[in-house]
Order: C-alpha cells, then structure tokens, then sequence
C-alpha cells in the first residue's frame, strides 16, 4: 500500500540525513583504514628488527597484539566495504516497534549497521535480533529474542522502500510480506547472470531456517523454486554474524557442479561476507583416491544412464544402495578378524618380534583404530621401545610388518574380493569384475564404494576446521555418501537442503529426506518449504501434472503467458531460431534445455551459425545466461527468464525419467514452450 505525499516527504528527508551521514562516515573510515593500514605495517617492520631482542613472553604478547592490530584493520575495511557497497542504497525496510516499556523503536534495516557521532545505530544490520520482526510477524503483538533475553511488544507498522542513486523512488506499508508490492515486483524482474541476495523479501518460513540456532542439523526439504540455495546462502551471512567465532574459511558448501558454484558467487559478497570454502563430492574422492588417474563425475554418471550407455541396471542400482552399506560391512569387519601377522621375524641380531604379541597389539590393544593405522602405530612403537624413543626405524619395521602379514594394502584387491565373497548379494565374474577395476579412471558408482572401504580400513581425511557445511542438491547424494561426508566433518554442523521432487539419480530414491535423521542423529530437524517464488502459475501448473503434485504453493502473479507446446515440427531449425527471437524480445535470459548432451550438441550445430548461443557443460564455470543450450542434469539449481525444453521424438522421456523433465521445466521463470 502505497503512502501519503506527507509520509513520502518525511521518508525523503530521512533518506537525504542517512546519505550525507553515510557519505561522512565512509570519509571518515577511508582515512582510518589508510592511517591503521600504514601504522600495522610500521609495526611489523618494528617487530622484524627487534624480534631477536625479545623473549619467549615478549614474542608471544607481540605476536598476539599484532594479531588483534591485523583483525581491526580488517573489520574496519571490511565495515568500509560493505558501506560504499550501500551508498546508493542505504536501506531497504524499516519497522515501528513499541516494546512493553512503551518506547518507540524506529528501525531502518540495511546490508550492515550505521551508527552515528553518538553511537546511536541509524541503520540496523538485517541480521540483528530486532529485524526479526519484520520477517516474522504482520503488524499486532509480537516479540524477538535477542542475547539479553525475550521482548515483547507490538508491531505499529512495516514499510519497504524502492531506492535508487539514493533517491526515494517508492515506499510500501505492508502487513504481510507474502503479497507485498516489493515481492511482486522483484518477481516480475528478468533474472540476473547470477544469483543475488534477497534481504528485502526474505518469508516467514524461509526466516525460521535462515536465523535458526537451537538446532545443530538442519534438514530442509523445498519444492522447485522455493529459495533453498538462496536461503542457505543467507543462513550462512546470518550465522557469520551471530557466531564470533565462526569465519568464511570455517564454512563449506557442498555444490553439485562448477556452473552452479560459480552462479551463487555473488551472494555472500553482496552480503559483506568473503565468499566461503566451496566442494564437489567428486573434488573430495579425487583427493582421496590416488590409486586411479581420473573419477567419473556424477554429471557424466547420470549422463551415462540417460544416454543409454550401460547395460548393466541392477548392478548399478545394487551398488547405490543402502543395502551393499551392510553388505560392505559385514564384509570388512570378516576381513579385518581373519587379518594377521602369520609368523614372527628379526630385526637386527637381537631383536625377535613374536607374532603373537603383534596379533594382540593388532586386535586389542589398537583396535579402536582403523586396520592400517593400527599397522602403523605399531610399527611406531616398536621403533620408539627397541632404539631409545627413535623413530628412525619406522618405516623398516612397517615393511616388515606387511611382509610377515597376511594381508596387504591394496585397495583395489580388496574391493575385487567383495565382490567374489559370500557378502555381495550380486556375484560377478572376474573378468567382469576386471572391466571396471583395472582401468585408469573409475566409475562414480565403484569410487564411492572404493572410498569407504579406503575410509573405513586406513581412516577418512577428517578436517578439524570446518564448523558448518552445506549440501545443497541434497537427494542427489546417497546414505553412504552422507555417512562419508559425517566421517570426514565429525564436529561440523550441517544444512542440508534438498527436494525428493528433482532426484536427478536413475538407481537411488528417497521417499523423505527425513530419511537422513538416521545419520545425523545429534539434535536434527526437519522443516519444508512449500512455496515456490520463481515460475508463473501457468508453469506450475504444468509442471505439477509432471509427477501428479498437488501441494505447491504459487505466489508469482497470472502472466497470462500459457505453456506453448509444439508439435509436428516441418522445419525444426526455422521453428526454434524464431522461437528464440519472440523470447529475446521481452526477457533477458532463455535457455535451452535437452534431455542429455547429445540432444544439446545436435540442437548447439543446428542453429550455432544462425544465433549466438553457448552450448554449457557442467565443467563451465563462466557463461553468460542470454542465451545458452544445456543438458537438463546439468541445470539444476539454475533459473532463466524463459525457457524451451527440447527432446528429440526418438529419445522421449520414459515414465521413469519424469524427475529429469520435471527439473528442466521448473527452471523457467515466465515462459515455457515444450518440443515434443
């Protein structure tokens, strides 16, 4: 609802004061980090030269006070960073709080805090307990938590602002953020290169997750388009600003593929927050399987699937699923107990080491260690207790030790004999079991199972510095990859978030990722978003019929833009170029989207020399989005203006593969048009 000419000039007059405050602050913290900048370094130097003058107690309290000079500086620069960053836009919302006291709190809200001469707070960061409100409640009675305990109060008002250049383009008095003027018209906007944030229309449910702290685990199931990477992004800023102790390099985010990693890019920037550590699941089994050259990357593994390339379905499916985690199990704990040191050997002239005495060290004393740790740990102490506390005989006592073993660490035989043991519910031949083992690179499905088995007998590569991860794309990864990921992050927090709907993985399912409660069982829990921001309701209604939903909520506005199927093609080349043409002429971004890489590379050839268009790979990392073809596989996570879902008659999608096409169609935002 729009507002008075009176409340618009008062409006005005506020944003004129808080632009010439901004303006005198940013001068002001300019010249502060410029004279800290140039004092620490004076500092240093004066440390450098004088370090051989101080003692151990001396160099300790330099060290430490250099260190607190070095996280000023830095918090001031970034605090200047994050200002010049609003200069043109200082604020976005305000509330009127009155608490119980009957104080009147007017708050401005903004991408970070400005304070004027007196330190009183003209702008409130987003993230501060007070700003809550505005996401959380409609105008009425309501209340925040904040470190100093629960407020209570009321509510007198909400007001978004539309700015520009730093001036007062638009403000809005709303109750309700779900149908609010701002929230329409960001919708109605063509979509941007990349993902922004979306402080100014954040929603009641996608706020409960964003600022949840009484839960360690976090697991959200969301329908397409209902904001689940744009609020994990945002839950990563707020939990930066909540915990002191908690910084970007103590973050992981888990994507599914390049182009996605480099779409989210922009966000916690725009935020004021450094861009966090960023993974794939296969950059983590590149790093730890070292025995093969290359590792088929899960874009190629569905890929294979979709194109038809395998024949071997219920293998594939056997070794994706929870069952073989059993399987695998009981295979290993029988390998570890048959495990042992079959005869006793020399070292030197004097030194006899009995076999039994290894075996009890191998099985008792050392047992709580993976089987290959305990091989090294005692070949560890028999160093240190036959030559005077020197490892200097380590490694000849661990080739000694694997020499009078009766086993080796050689992975690959011991993942082959999994396969010819009375564990594996599917038995192999050899030579099959050959094909897909003694080969310079390994298939996704064999080098998630390879790397448990490497995990669980010499230990997983555990990272003591990540506090928080994130998993975006959450059904597309298995239980076992989830119990490998636990293994590697023991003390991390997770935030996993997913939709059943857009299973992209032909051999593995989740009928709720609620399912994952069995694995994060410390202080979990599960929450869904239902409502979807990015397509039209035309769209939606489409896309529901895919896979037979009911339950999505639209709160895009009627285009009147219906879903344009197209049929019985005369000239298939003609009819797509001046279906490109119509869509560039009212949106931004169009996609292409084919049902696998070959449909991509046929349609790419066919108008390639006709239109400017980028055929995409899952391993580009920089694109533009006005025009581009891609797989469906590859797109997720992806949204654009308008987009055409081509398949060729030949290579229609089977009853079974109703996900893929349901993940391609909810990547448009306006307009659909369906080929074949």
């Amino acid at each position: 609802m729009a507002i008075s000419d009176i409340e618009f000039q008062k409006e005005s007059k506020i944003l004129a004061k808080v632009g010439l405050l901004l303006n005198n602050t940013l001068n002001q913290l300019a010249d502060e980090v410029q004279i800290g900048e140039e004092n620490l370094l004076e500092f240093k130097k004066m440390m450098w030269e004088n370090t051989t003058n101080f003692d151990t107690l001396e160099q300790v309290q330099t060290n430490l006070a250099t260190s607190l000079e070095e996280q000023k500086s830095l918090f001031k620069k970034k605090h200047y960073q994050t200002l010049e960053r609003i200069r043109n836009k200082p604020y976005f919302a305000s509330i009127v709080f009155k608490d119980d006291d009957g104080t009147i709190n007017n708050i401005y809200m903004a991408l970070t805090y400005l304070k004027d001469n007196n330190s009183n707070n003209i702008l409130y960061d987003w993230r501060s307990p007070i700003c809550s409100l505005f996401y959380d409640y409609e105008t009425g009675p309501c209340e925040y938590e904040a470190p100093g305990g629960i407020f209570k109060g009321e509510l007198k008002r909400k007001r978004q602002y539309k700015i520009a250049d730093n001036k007062l383009l638009g403000v809005f008095d709303n109750s309700l953020n779900i149908s609010d003027e701002v929230l329409q018209e960001v919708l109605a906007n063509e979509s941007n290169e990349k993902m922004k944030n979306v402080v100014n229309t954040i929603q009641l449910e996608q706020n409960r997750i964003i600022r949840n702290l009484e839960d360690n685990n976090l697991i959200v199931q969301g329908i397409a388009g209902s904001g689940k990477t744009t609020v994990a992004l945002h839950r990563i800023a707020f939990l930066l600003y909540r915990l002191k102790d908690l910084s970007s390099n103590n973050i992981l985010i888990f994507s599914p593929n390049n182009i996605f990693a480099e779409y989210i890019s922009d966000v916690l920037p725009s935020l004021g927050e450094a861009n966090t550590l960023q993974t794939t699941f296969n950059d983590y089994l590149e790093t730890f399987i070292t025995e093969y050259k290359s590792i088929e990357t899960f874009t190629d593994f569905v890929a294979r699937y979709y194109s038809y390339a395998d024949d071997f379905y219920e293998l594939i499916k056997y070794k994706q699923s929870d069952e073989i985690i059993t399987d695998l199990n009981n295979y290993l704990d029988n390998y570890i107990k048959n495990c042992c040191f079959s005869s006793s050997f020399k070292e030197g002239e004097k030194n006899i080491i009995a076999k039994d005495m290894l075996n009890e060290l191998l099985h008792n004393k050392y047992n709580r260690l993976p089987l290959f740790e305990r091989v090294e740990e005692i070949a560890q102490k028999l160093s240190e207790r036959l030559y005077k506390s020197s490892t200097k005989k380590y490694k000849t006592f661990l080739k000694l030790l694997y020499k009078n073993a009766n086993f080796t660490k050689d992975y690959k035989k011991i993942y082959k004999n999994f396969w010819l043991s009375e564990f594996s519910k599917i038995k192999l031949p050899e030579k099959l079991i050959s094909s897909f083992l003694n080969k310079d690179s390994i298939n996704y499905e064999d080098a998630l199972l390879f790397a448990y088995i490497k995990g669980k007998l010499e230990g997983f590569i555990y990272e003591s510095s990540i506090k928080q991860v994130v998993i975006d794309e959450a059904q597309d990864y298995n239980k076992l990859q989830y119990i490998i990921i636990k293994n590697i992050f023991k003390k991390a927090d997770f935030t996993i978030l997913g939709d059943i709907n857009q299973n992209i993985n032909p051999y593995y399912s989740y009928k709720t990722l609620n399912e994952l409660n069995d694995i994060f069982t410390e202080d979990t829990k599960y929450l869904e978003l239902l409502k979807t921001y990015r397509s039209s309701p035309e769209i939606i209604a489409y896309t529901n019929k895919i896979l037979n939903l009911k339950h999505v909520n639209a709160i895009r506005r009627d285009n009147n833009k219906p879903v344009v199927i197209r049929r019985n093609i005369s000239n298939l080349k003609e009819s797509i170029i001046a279906d490109i043409k119509t869509l560039q002429a009212s949106y931004k971004s169009t996609a292409i989207i084919t049902k696998d890489s070959k449909e991509a590379t046929k349609i790419y050839n066919l108008i390639k020399n006709d239109i400017d268009i980028t055929l995409l790979g899952a391993n580009d990392k920089n694109f533009k989005k006005d025009l581009i073809i891609i797989p469906a596989y590859t797109a997720k996570g992806l949204e654009f203006d308008s987009v055409i879902i081509y398949n060729d008659r030949k290579n229609s999608y089977r009853q079974n593969e109703r996900n893929l096409l349901y993940v391609a169609c909810t990547r448009s935002q306006h307009e659909l048009y369906i080929y074949n």
